[in-house]
C-alpha cells in the first residue's frame, strides 16, 4: 500500500512539474510569437497601402480572439462568405489624417492547405488596392504562387462593382482572375476571401460604392 501511495505522489510531483515548465516555456515563446504576428501584420498593411502615413484602428471594430464569433465575421457570413472571417479592419490616412482607404485583413478557410490569412487594401473609391499574405501553409510551386507578383498584381486596381471571379484561361472580363495553374482551390479561396473583405470594407462605407 505504502509503495503505491510513493509511486503515487512521484507521478504528481512529476505531472507538476511539467505543467509548471510548460506553462513557464509558453509564457517565454508566446511574446516574441506576438511580436512576430503583430510585424508581420505591419509590413502586410504597408505592402497594400504604400502612400499611407498611419493605419488606425476602426472604433467599435469588434475583434476577439477567435474571428469567427465578431459581428464583422457575422456580417460576411450572412452576405454569402460562410468560410471567411475578418480578423481585423484599419483606416489608411494620409499625413494630414485624412481617410483615404481601408486595409482589412482576412482569413480563408478553404485554402488547399489549410487557413490562408492576409490583408486587403481597398480605396475609398471601393478599388482594390492589392493583397499581401501573412500567414500561409500551400503547395510550394502550386499554391504558394499565391504570394507572388504574376498571381498578386491582377488584382491591384481592380475595381470591385462586381465580385471577382477565378477563370483558368486568359481573362475576358475586367472581374475576371486568371487561376494558378494547378492551384485553382488556392486561386478561389484567396479571390474569394478579397471579395468578403471588400463586401466588409462597403459596409464600412455604408453601402455600395
Amino acid at each position: 500500500m505504502n509503495r503505491i501511495v510513493h509511486d503515487a505522489l512521484i507521478l504528481t510531483g512529476i505531472t507538476l512539474i511539467s505543467g509548471v515548465s510548460l506553462g513557464f516555456v509558453n509564457n517565454i515563446t508566446e511574446i516574441p510569437i506576438k511580436n512576430a504576428q503583430e510585424a508581420a501584420t505591419k509590413k502586410a498593411y504597408k505592402e497594400v497601402y504604400a502612400d499611407a502615413a498611419d493605419f488606425k484602428q476602426i472604433d467599435g471594430f469588434d475583434s476577439e480572439e477567435d474571428a469567427s464569433k465578431n459581428k464583422a465575421s457575422a456580417y460576411i457570413h450572412e452576405n454569402g462568405f460562410p468560410d471567411d472571417d475578418i480578423k481585423n479592419a484599419v483606416e489608411a490616412v494620409d499625413s494630414s489624417g485624412n481617410k483615404i482607404g481601408y486595409v482589412v485583413t482576412v482569413t480563408s478557410h478553404k485554402g488547399y492547405g489549410g487557413d490562408i490569412t492576409f490583408s486587403v487594401g481597398i480605396k475609398n473609391d471601393g478599388t482594390l488596392n492589392g493583397y499581401s499574405i501573412t500567414t500561409i501553409s500551400e503547395t510550394a510551386g502550386l499554391g504558394m504562387k499565391s504570394t507572388e507578383p504574376k498571381f498578386k498584381d491582377q488584382f491591384n486596381g481592380k475595381k470591385t462593382d462586381k465580385a471577382l471571379e477565378v477563370v483558368k484561361e486568359k481573362p475576358s472580363a475586367d472581374n475576371e482572375i486568371q487561376a494558378i495553374s494547378g492551384a485553382t482551390i488556392t486561386s478561389r479561396a484567396v479571390t474569394i476571401g478579397v471579395n468578403s473583405g471588400v463586401a466588409y470594407a462597403r459596409s464600412l462605407m455604408g453601402g455600395d460604392k
